[in-house]
């Protein structure tokens, strides 16, 4: 498990690396998704299955969102790929700068991080993220709800903003 976890965790830095260092939109929608999936078998393998499941689901739906915009208004006949120089350049810095900050923070890391939640436990009835899911809708499903209708207006004020005097949904910006 410890393997497939340091596997886990080093793709999804990885990841995050080949997001920040490319400036295309669809090579970095494509590396979110991989982020989020990696992120997501994190959360599963300390423990977090329902967790990691809805933060997927929900992360993908607003990824898909995002990657729908940013396509149709950053229409670029050849964009730049992670094969070529500048982009190349970032991610060799961003890795550079990666390995120095984990190298400044290497003695205190502890082998005991590794250890998913539910294994804390030994007689355990309830899982730790379906307890969490519970408090969340009992505490703050008022809160839960507002969101999502102010997400909701966010999103036709956006489509409206976008739009502009074009009736398309691809216009030259």
């Amino acid at each position: 498990m410890t393997y497939i976890m340091l596997i886990l965790l080093f793709g999804l830095v990885m990841g995050v690396v080949a997001v920040a260092s490319n400036p295309s939109p669809y090579y970095a929608a494509f590396g979110l998704v991989t982020v989020a999936g990696l992120g997501c078998g994190v959360l599963m393998g300390h423990g977090g299955h329902f967790l990691a499941l809805v933060l997927f689901l929900i992360y993908l739906g607003g990824m898909l969102v995002v990657f729908a915009y940013s396509a149709a208004l950053a229409a670029e006949p050849y964009p730049e790929s992670w094969g070529s120089r500048p982009v190349m350049m970032l991610t060799l810095t961003y890795t550079v700068g990666v390995i120095l900050i984990s190298g400044f923070f290497w003695s205190t890391w502890y082998e005991t991080s590794w250890v998913p939640m539910d294994e804390s436990w030994s007689w355990a009835v309830l899982r730790g993220d379906s307890e969490g899911v519970a408090w969340m809708y009992q505490g703050g499903g008022t809160m839960l709800m507002l969101t999502a209708w102010v997400l909701l207006m966010a999103l036709f004020v956006v489509l409206e903003l976008t739009r502009g005097l074009s009736r398309g949904s691809l216009r030259a910006v």
